[in-house]
């Protein structure tokens, strides 16, 4: 049995590209508009908050949600 891939490991891990880190942002902000968020102020999250609230779509619905009916009331 050879070991030639025990002994050919990778040195170092790949490195992610910026233009793909981009892409992913823009995804997370065109899904939480879908949510109900509005534009503006998807706009303004940091990209840390816009990964935090596209873990738990319920809870941003949710969110939304009440914010619209507090703003109708």
């Amino acid at each position: 049995m050879s070991d030639h891939d025990y002994r050919t490991k990778h040195l170092r891990r790949p490195v992610k590209a910026p233009a793909e880190k981009i892409r992913r942002q823009n995804a997370q902000r065109k899904r939480l508009v879908a949510l109900g968020m509005p534009e503006a102020e998807v706009a303004k999250l940091q990209p840390d908050q816009l990964r935090t609230l596209v873990q738990r779509p319920a809870k941003v619905k949710k969110a939304v949600a009440k914010k619209a009916a507090s703003a109708s009331a």
